[in-house]
C-alpha cells in the first residue's frame, strides 16, 4: 500500500502509460473529506469494503456496489463517521484534477505522477523497483 494521505493508501494494479489509466485499490481508515475532483475521461469502481459518498450525490456506495462516474463530472468523497475501513477498487481512465471549493485546479495526479509516488515509496522501504512490475 502506498501512503497518499493521512489515512489513506492506494494499490496499484495496473499503470498504463500508453493510455494513461491505470486501475488501483483505495484504502481509507478514517472518516471525512478525501478530495473534491474530476476526471476528464471515464471512472469505474467497486466497492470491496465499507462505504463511501460523494456530497453532490444522494446515493451511498457500499460494499457490492458498481459505480460508473463521467467524465468531467465533480465530485467531492466523503467516508462517513462510524465506517472503520474502505476500500474500493477503481479502474480511472485518465488524470485526477483536484480542485478547491471555487472549482480552481490546486493538484494533479495521472499515471506518471502515480508511478513516481509508488516508486519513491516502494524505495524507500526497501522494495527498490518493485512498481515496475505494475507499469504496462
Amino acid at each position: 500500500w502506498v501512503p497518499q494521505a493521512p489515512n489513506v493508501w492506494f494499490r496499484p494494479l495496473l499503470l498504463n502509460t500508453v493510455t494513461g489509466g491505470w486501475c488501483n485499490l483505495l484504502r481509507v481508515r478514517k472518516s471525512g473529506m478525501i478530495s473534491r475532483h474530476r476526471h476528464p475521461g471515464l471512472v469505474v469502481g467497486y466497492v470491496i469494503k465499507g462505504s463511501w459518498r460523494y456530497l453532490e450525490h444522494p446515493w451511498i456506495a457500499e460494499a457490492g456496489h458498481f459505480l460508473y462516474e463521467p467524465p468531467g463530472e465533480i465530485h467531492t468523497l466523503v467516508v462517513d463517521q462510524g465506517v472503520e475501513e474502505m476500500i474500493t477498487f477503481f479502474n480511472i481512465a485518465g488524470a485526477m484534477i483536484y480542485l478547491d471549493e471555487q472549482g480552481v485546479q490546486n493538484g494533479y495526479e495521472d499515471v506518471f505522477t502515480k508511478i513516481e509516488m509508488c516508486r519513491a515509496h516502494y524505495r524507500a522501504v526497501g522494495l527498490g523497483d518493485y512498481v515496475d512490475s505494475f507499469i504496462r
